[in-house]
């Protein structure tokens, strides 16, 4: 497992809003800014599924991104498993002001561990500056 996290200057209500809801996630769901995610479909439940398309914003490559939910507690915690069965936990925690996202997910094979680490703390990290600063 491969694990980041990041402290959001939100209460956690609005970071759960952020982290869940299409319209939000099409906002800040890519590593750099040359990047896009121009869909976003959520069902937040047990079994529901859930996908986003992550774009090159000169359209010269693009892919799917998506799976299924396992476990869903609200404000606490979401698990799924994605497309290709590698499993994905996250946990928030809030002291009312801030709120800390601990994500651990099974690495893929192509790519170093460095890599796909950097990768998903960008996106996390860009999930942080788009709460704390709508």
């Amino acid at each position: 497992m491969i694990t980041i996290n990041a402290i959001v200057n939100a209460p956690i209500e609005k970071v759960w809003d952020y982290w869940t809801t299409p319209a939000h996630i099409m906002q800040w769901n890519n590593a750099s800014d040359d990047w896009h995610t121009p869909a976003a479909e959520n069902d937040l439940r047990v079994e529901g599924k859930f996908s986003s398309t992550m774009a090159a914003k000169d359209g010269s490559f693009s892919f799917d991104f998506g799976g299924t939910y396992t476990a869903v507690e609200k404000h606490k915690l979401i698990e799924y498993v994605l497309e290709d069965g590698r499993k994905v936990e996250i946990q928030f925690s809030s002291n009312g002001v801030e709120t800390s996202i601990t994500e651990s997910f099974d690495p893929e094979t192509q790519n170093p561990h460095e890599m796909q680490q950097a990768g998903w703390q960008a996106i996390l990290n860009n999930f942080k500056k788009y709460t704390e600063n709508n």
